[in-house]
Order: structure tokens, then C-alpha cells, then sequence
């Protein structure tokens, strides 16, 4: 049952249960505003959100897949990833030998041939193909080419030199050649990225 009351010209209305009206039309116009803010605030940071999200054309570069059954032990190919030459390369018994056989303490960046490789495929070695010093890309992944006196990796350009696990050994390099992450995804195949 509704009353009304009236003093100096203000009707009330309350409902049976003592609730005024009022009260309720401003809860609905709260929520409404709030509502509307809400909605309001998505239209404009859903555009916002959406364009940070990688293009199509950038999510297709962002992996590289490699067919490595026709490398040899003691072969190595380059590919890209990233517009960044990656050196895949199978090494031999000696080479992963020699790579063991390296005391930590003669090394610039001390690397394990274990922490560079993935387990159960120490003879493959991926690593992007950049040297850390100014960014040339170092010889030693073609046939013929200068892999320097430790059998890995030479820079011409500043003479930093490599050992056959990519680790700089002499030279202006600070780091080891970066291992990019990569899975096997077959036997045969390599995933970088």
C-alpha cells in the first residue's frame, strides 16, 4: 500500500514496505550511468588491446621449420629466422669431443655443450648466426669457409673465433653465438621459434 506524504510543496511516495520511490529511481539511474560508463570505457580500449595483438603476417615469420635430414655429421646449413641467419649444424663425434673436452674456466662465457644442445640430440647445434660484437655473420657454416682455429665459428670482420659449441673463445666477442629457442618436432625436422 502506497502513502504519500506532502510538506512545503515536496510530495514522497513510499511503497507498502516503507521504500521510497525516489530511491529507486535513483539506484536506476546509477546503474544505468555505471552501465553505460562501462560499456563506454570497452568500446574504446577494445580497439586499443586488439591492435597490440601480432599481425598475421608477423605471427607467420615467428617460427621456422627445418628439414634437417640431409645434414651430415660436420655439415651445417643457415636459414632465417626472424630476418636472422640461424646455423643449423650436425657435429661429429670428434667435434662434440673436443666441445667436452673444454675447461670452464678457459671459457669467456662458460656453456656447457649440454646446456646449448637439447637432450638426447647433443650433436645437433642451432644457434642464430650473429656475432655478439657488432652483429656480422661469422664464417664456418659453409663448405670451404674459414671455421677458425677451434673448428667452429670465425667473424672476419674482428677476429672473434669460436669453438665448434659456438662458444666465443677469442676476440672482441662478449658471448657465445645465442641459441634461439627451437623443439624437434619429428626426427627430421626442427621447429626455431
Amino acid at each position: 500500500m502506497a502513502t504519500t506524504k506532502a510538506s512545503a510543496g515536496v510530495t514522497e511516495e513510499t511503497t507498502g514496505d516503507g521504500v521510497h520511490k525516489d530511491i529507486r529511481r535513483r539506484d536506476f539511474l546509477n546503474v544505468a550511468a555505471v552501465s553505460f560508463a562501462g560499456v563506454g570505457t570497452v568500446a574504446v580500449l577494445a580497439p586499443l588491446v586488439i591492435q597490440m595483438s601480432p599481425s598475421a603476417d608477423v605471427l607467420a615469420l615467428s617460427t621456422t621449420e627445418v628439414d634437417i635430414s640431409k645434414v651430415q655429421p660436420g655439415q651445417g646449413i643457415k636459414t632465417q629466422w626472424r630476418k636472422q641467419p640461424v646455423f643449423v649444424r650436425n657435429l661429429t663425434a670428434k667435434e662434440i669431443q673436443e666441445a667436452n673436452a673444454v675447461s670452464m674456466s678457459d671459457l669467456r662465457d662458460p656453456e656447457t655443450l649440454a646446456q646449448r644442445t637439447k637432450p638426447g640430440h647433443a650433436n645437433w647445434l642451432i644457434t642464430l648466426g650473429v656475432c655478439t660484437h657488432l652483429g656480422c655473420v661469422p664464417l664456418g657454416i659453409g663448405e670451404g669457409e674459414n671455421k677458425g682455429p677451434y673448428g667452429g665459428y670465425f667473424c672476419p670482420c674482428h677476429g672473434s673465433m669460436y669453438d665448434t659449441a659456438a662458444r666465443i673463445r677469442q676476440g672482441p666477442a662478449p658471448k657465445n653465438l645465442a641459441v634461439p629457442e627451437y623443439k624437434f618436432t619429428s626426427p627430421t625436422t626442427v621447429q626455431i621459434g
